[in-house]
């Protein structure tokens, strides 16, 4: 384990996944600070600068991850991939924990992931090279244009790669008509839903 490896850590906590293929699954989320994406919509802008959050080591990352008794970490931010994250995908792994990540794939990706979340955005292009190791590809919709912008990313990912279109929070009772309407006529498209949210939990 690397304990000299610090990251800023906006919070850490324990919830279930209320997002794409995993929802339900009782989680330890990590969500690090630090974010040159910048999403309008987004809705924890708090974690854009990294100086604005204490840094923390592998270890107590790890020590805290394996206290709250859930087998399934996931790193997200801000974005995530900004930071080298081999040392705590390492040291997570060593634990006995599986490491699932959040990213735009606007940065190269570090560590070795039991799952991979692509999550493009339209405000920094994502890279090639994150496509091919993307499980889920998982598209915010704001915009209508937003399902055709999400084909498209869908071009680039492996066949198995999980396919699914998540209404906006501030935008869902449209956008969720929307979704259903596009993902009808197109087969291995799903709607996935904030659920963390309607049942009011982090």
């Amino acid at each position: 384990m690397t304990a000299t490896t610090t990251y800023p850590v906006m919070e850490a906590f324990a919830t279930v996944q209320g997002e794409g293929a995993h929802t339900g699954t009782p989680s330890w989320f990590i969500r690090l600070g630090g974010c040159d994406v910048g999403c309008v919509w987004c809705d924890v802008k708090e974690s854009w600068d990294a100086d604005a959050h204490p840094r923390q080591s592998v270890e107590e990352l790890v020590t805290a991850a394996v206290e709250s008794g859930r087998k399934t970490v996931v790193v997200t931010g801000g974005e995530p991939a900004m930071h080298d994250l081999a040392p705590l995908t390492e040291a997570l792994h060593a634990a006995g924990l599986q490491a699932h990540i959040e990213t735009s794939g606007a940065h190269p990706l570090t560590g070795t992931w039991n799952w991979v979340t692509l999550s493009p955005k339209k405000f920094k292009a994502c890279r090639e090279d994150v496509y091919p190791l993307a499980d889920e590809l998982k598209a915010v919709v704001f915009h209508r244009s937003d399902m055709d912008w999400a084909a498209e990313h869908a071009e680039h990912v492996r066949e198995d790669c999980a396919l699914f279109l998540q209404p906006e929070w501030d935008r869902r009772d449209d956008a969720t008509f929307w979704i259903l309407s596009w993902i009808a006529a197109r087969p291995g498209w799903r709607i996935s839903l904030q659920t963390h949210k309607y049942i009011g939990i982090p």
